[in-house]
């Protein structure tokens, strides 16, 4: 029989799934819920907002705010269900076969839900006994959508000089430690040409073919990378990745297209530079765009950077790293190839291990669901991890 999580945990985990917290909504009410929630216990929240005031971020410590502490972190943020067929609605609680089924529900209120059910005891435990570390509470938004909303709020507890140990990203991974991660980049490169009648096209400049040529020159240097590029052992794909993944343009079959845009992304290791494939890319840009000039003095290829997410590697030996091998009873951890605010605190100084409940195979898919046995284990792990923060007498 599968062990079962707290009922707190899974009233908890109920309420957090009834938010729509999509990345292109407002975050808000669960903020102010979980804001409201701590203060019932006495413990304050910070928040940070977002340049419209539409979302936030949340801190809030329990113990001693003079101790470092060991930050519990996740985003509230979680991708659209556009498009997708749902047996379940996404935006409720499903409970059947050991599984809460919900957009988010692995992804990662889950680890939310356990962190928050464990406030009540925490805060008892907090005014009888002596912590060697303070526990902190981060939640943020738009991690989904670049990790962009968490640089503010560690730019908060670097302002206001709070003392941190370490950090533990609540990302599902089946409560195995993730040790290290890819970096990722996502540009947008618009080409413009000149439109021209199919009929006359050598008067056009023909956007969508130098697009064309420009996502083949990408796709070489995948190709180069994956045959001759250095490797990671840990990693299931060891090397820097390069892909593109949208690409729109043209109006008609018998219109040279005036116009074409793709996105194009880079996920490299830790000890990698993204930049030097972007830079290849540019350069190769710059030639094909004074070739169309010759013909089209005002084509043009432009690049915007739209995603900038660092990779990340813990360094062994570290507080963090111990108290998680402790609690998982190995030593190491996996790589994964795909992203996590991580970056963001490693990029900051604060040591940092991603482990939490579900796995990663659930996020962002149709009936997305995590397991009631790692919502147990979860919630095990982290009163364990606060049973290691007890001072000796």
């Amino acid at each position: 029989m599968s062990a079962i999580p707290s009922s707190s945990t899974l009233t908890i985990l109920v309420q957090l799934l009834a938010f729509d917290t999509t990345s292109r909504e407002s975050n808000l009410a669960l903020i102010d819920w979980v804001a409201d929630y701590l203060d019932g216990y006495g413990i304050h929240s910070t928040l940070t907002f977002s340049d419209d005031r539409h979302k936030a971020n949340l801190y809030a410590t329990i113990g001693d705010s003079s101790l470092p502490a060991i930050i519990l972190s996740g985003h509230t943020d979680v991708v659209p269900v556009d498009g997708q067929t749902w047996q379940y609605p996404p935006f409720a609680a499903t409970k059947t076969d050991d599984r809460i089924y919900g957009r988010g529900s692995a992804d990662m209120k889950g680890f939310v839900a356990c962190v928050l059910a464990m406030v009540p005891a925490w805060a008892a435990l907090a005014q009888t006994q002596h912590w060697t570390r303070s526990l902190g509470i981060a939640l943020s938004y738009d991690e989904e959508v670049g990790c962009l909303g968490v640089g503010r709020l560690i730019a908060d507890l670097q302002a206001r000089q709070v003392p941190v140990a370490g950090c533990i990203i609540g990302e599902p991974t089946n409560m195995r430690p993730v040790i290290a991660h890819k970096g990722i980049a996502h540009y947008r490169c618009h080409v413009q040409g000149r439109a021209a009648h199919s009929s006359l096209t050598p008067q056009g400049v023909n956007a969508i073919e130098y697009a064309a040529r420009l996502i083949t020159h990408i796709r070489k240097l995948a190709d180069t990378e994956a045959s001759f590029g250095n490797r990671h052992p840990l990693y299931d794909v060891p090397f820097t990745t390069l892909q593109t993944g949208l690409i729109s343009g043209g109006n008609a079959a018998n219109i040279v297209p005036k116009s074409c845009e793709f996105v194009f992304e880079v996920r490299w290791l830790p000890g990698d530079a993204h930049e030097r494939f972007v830079s290849s890319v540019r350069d190769y840009a710059s030639s094909l765009q004074q070739e169309m000039r010759e013909i089209a003095p005002e084509a043009e290829i432009s690049f915007e950077q739209l995603v900038n997410c660092p990779p990340f590697q813990s360094e062994e030996g570290g507080e963090i790293r111990e108290h998680v091998a402790a609690l998982c009873g190995c030593h190491g951890g996996d790589a994964v190839a795909y992203t996590t605010e991580a970056g963001r605190f490693h990029e900051a100084g604060i040591a940092c291990v991603v482990c939490g409940p579900g796995s990663i195979v659930q996020a962002h898919r149709p009936d997305e669901f995590v397991e009631l046995d790692q919502l147990a284990a979860c919630e095990a792990w982290l009163s364990a991890l606060q049973a290691r923060l007890v001072a000796e007498e």
